[in-house]
């Protein structure tokens, strides 16, 4: 099955860490690839990476991605987070894999869309969740399962910063 977390709401990596966890805790196999999130200090990522059964590949930079105009280090960490991804499903190794930001990736044009859909074709068995704002409708229309997260309100518009614990 395939899922795909999307919206200009917060949650949906969050979502994606929930069901993770849940995974784990049956002794479940599971993958996270991270596009667009490599050398950051994620508190999820400094407890996911002491947890058994769980590998975790991140690709990126720690510098800001310019959306109409990606630099050539963004293209590439992009082309091997596909091409971990790619891998990953083929192994077959895996109960859940998380793709998190797939759906930037792709709006950002770092990623071709239909990379995105052979990367669902290649699910098999195995659950996959693809996460981040901008979802195609291909993409939604191919999934098993799609939740739009919507923004109502959100303190970052009263100005208040990403917290630690919280956002990151």
């Amino acid at each position: 099955m395939v899922h795909i977390y999307t919206g200009n709401g917060k949650g949906k990596t969050t979502a994606a860490l929930g069901l993770i966890a849940r995974s784990l805790g049956r002794g479940k196999q599971v993958c996270l690839i991270q596009f667009m999130k490599k050398n950051f200090e994620y508190g999820e990522i400094q407890f996911y990476s002491q947890q058994k059964n769980l590998d975790i590949f991140q690709f990126g930079t720690d510098k800001l991605i310019e959306p109409n105009k990606p630099a050539a280090i963004d293209l590439e960490e992009a082309a091997a987070a596909y091409r971990k991804a790619k891998q990953v499903l083929k192994s077959q190794k895996y109960d859940l894999v998380v793709i998190d930001e797939i759906n930037v990736a792709v709006s950002w044009g770092l990623l071709d869309l239909a990379k995105q859909l052979e990367l669902m074709q290649l699910a098999g068995d195995a659950e996959v969740v693809m996460t981040g704002r901008y979802a195609t409708d291909e993409a939604i229309e191919k999934a098993d399962l799609v939740t739009e997260m919507r923004e109502i309100k959100h303190y970052f518009s009263k100005g208040v910063k990403a917290r630690k614990g919280i956002e990151f």
